[in-house]
C-alpha cells in the first residue's frame, strides 16, 4: 500500500468532468492505485454556494510532500482555480490527507491534513478505498467518520 492519499472536491461547472480532469492530470505526475466513489457534500464553512463533488484517491510517487503540493497547486492553477475567500467556491480543490505515516507541519503543508477528521466529504469517500488508524488516532477512519453527524454527505456514482 502506498499510503498517500488525495482529496479531490469541485463545486464549479462541471463537478464531474473537473475531477476525472484532475486525475486524468494527477495520473501523469504519480500512479493510481485506487479512486473512490463521488459523494456530493454540502458545503462547510462559507455555504452559500453550490454542493461540492468530492472523491478520494490513493496514489504511489517518487515527489516528496512538498514536491508533490507544489505539483497539485499546478494543476489547480491550469485548471481555471482562483483563490478566492476561504472556503469558497471553486473549479478544483486538490489536498494531500496523508503522505504515508509521515507527520509534517510547516508554512505551507500540514500532514495529516488539519481538518480531515472533522470532514465527512474526506472521510466517506477514503473509507472507502481504506481503514487504518491515521498518524497521531487511536481510531481507524471508520470510526472517525462515524463521529461526524453534522454533516450531508452521499454516494451519487463513480467516474
Amino acid at each position: 500500500m502506498s499510503g498517500i492519499f488525495l482529496s479531490l472536491g469541485s463545486n464549479l461547472g462541471e463537478r464531474k468532468e473537473n475531477l476525472a480532469l484532475a486525475l486524468k492530470k494527477i495520473s501523469g505526475l504519480a500512479r493510481l492505485v485506487k479512486t473512490s466513489g463521488i459523494y456530493e457534500s454540502a458545503p462547510v464553512g462559507f455555504t452559500d454556494q453550490p454542493f461540492f463533488f468530492n472523491i478520494c484517491a490513493e496514489i504511489e510517487t517518487e515527489l516528496s510532500p512538498p514536491e508533490l503540493l507544489s505539483e497539485l497547486k499546478q494543476i489547480e492553477i491550469s485548471m481555471g482555480r482562483i483563490k478566492t475567500a476561504r472556503n469558497g467556491p471553486r473549479v478544483i480543490d486538490l489536498d494531500i490527507i496523508f503522505f504515508r505515516k509521515q507527520k509534517i507541519v510547516s508554512q505551507n503543508l500540514t500532514i495529516p491534513h488539519a481538518r480531515y477528521r472533522e470532514r465527512l466529504f474526506v472521510l466517506l469517500p477514503l473509507c472507502e478505498i481504506a481503514d487504518f488508524v491515521p498518524p497521531g488516532e487511536e481510531m481507524t477512519l471508520s470510526v472517525l467518520c462515524n463521529l461526524v453527524t453534522d454533516q450531508q454527505c452521499r454516494l451519487i456514482g463513480r467516474i
